[in-house]
């Protein structure tokens, strides 16, 4: 009996083939466009927009780290959770780094207060639970809509995204085309010190670039942020892997082909955003 297959059972596995990285590279690029047409629109037509846009993804990402928690019977209340933290994101736009803690703290003490009044039993894991889907992603996005509070809110937020950006393509390109050094192999066995050198380098020119053209501030200033994106985006991407491999999860959801949840997108982008407020507000204060 022949081996051999047909040349479209062939074809059909060749495109169906994941990349180098894991993903699949065509849905992830369409995907990935298309959310950047959204949040460009958002940002040129009137910025307030994109902090519809923001809420309604740190909805989700809130929903779906409370599934992952799940699957360690851990059941932190979700109403209270997202909730407050649309309050955390309105309260960080309208009144700043005050506003966003005192929302969080209160949102913290409602998913207390919610939980409390079911059984006992696991109270104490689902408060911890809860409390943590509500500081991330919640609280760290807050940093984000701080960003774009600002008189020249929109080039910040340009610049805060265009960097995280530079830190994933760098890092992407440089792992699949010169990766053989693991970072770290138990947690993310993928990413490699060559990748992080790939991050550094194209979030420099990022930064180098956005921060004189689109924040008109010395170039220098980019050069220190874009370091500062680099080592914060690998961060936040390890973060999310030991994460998920504690809850022995693969991806956050499915609701984004080839990328996962939105959380699996998220997970740099919410940890880069407070180091970014915070180099840019020590460095390149807004104009009075």
């Amino acid at each position: 009996m022949s081996s051999a297959e047909p040349a479209g059972t062939r074809r059909s596995r060749r495109e169906q083939k994941p990349s180098r990285a894991g993903r699949d590279l065509k849905a992830a690029i369409g995907v990935g466009v298309g959310l950047g047409v959204v949040i460009v629109a958002t940002l040129l037509v009137k910025k307030e927009s994109f902090l519809v846009v923001v809420a309604a993804a740190i909805g989700v990402g809130v929903w779906e780290m409370r599934h992952a928690l799940t699957q360690q019977g851990i059941r932190a209340p979700l109403v209270p959770a997202v909730v407050g933290s649309v309050a955390m994101l309105w309260a960080a736009y309208v009144h700043g780094p005050g506003g966003l803690v005192l929302a969080w703290c209160l949102t913290a003490a409602a998913v207390v207060i919610w939980r409390a009044a079911g059984p006992l039993d696991g109270a104490a894991r689902d408060v911890l639970g809860g409390v943590l889907i509500t500081a991330y992603p919640a609280l760290l996005a807050g940093f984000a809509v701080m960003l774009l509070a600002a008189e020249d809110g929109v080039g910040r937020v340009f610049v805060f995204l265009i960097i995280t950006v530079c830190s994933d393509v760098g890092g992407y390109a440089a792992g699949v085309l010169l990766g053989k050094h693991p970072m770290a192999p138990t947690i993310s066995p993928k990413k490699s010190w060559e990748g992080f050198g790939g991050s550094v380098l194209l979030c420099v020119i990022g930064g180098a670039l956005t921060v004189r053209l689109l924040l008109e501030h010395p170039w220098w200033v980019g050069v220190l942020l874009g370091v500062a994106v680099a080592v914060a985006a690998t961060i936040g991407d390890l973060m999310e892997s030991l994460i998920k491999r504690d809850l022995r999860i693969k991806d956050m959801s499915n609701v984004l082909p080839g990328h996962g949840g939105i959380m699996d997108r998220l997970d740099s982008l919410v940890v880069v955003a407070p180091m970014v407020w915070a180099v840019l507000t020590l460095l390149a204060p807004q104009a009075l």
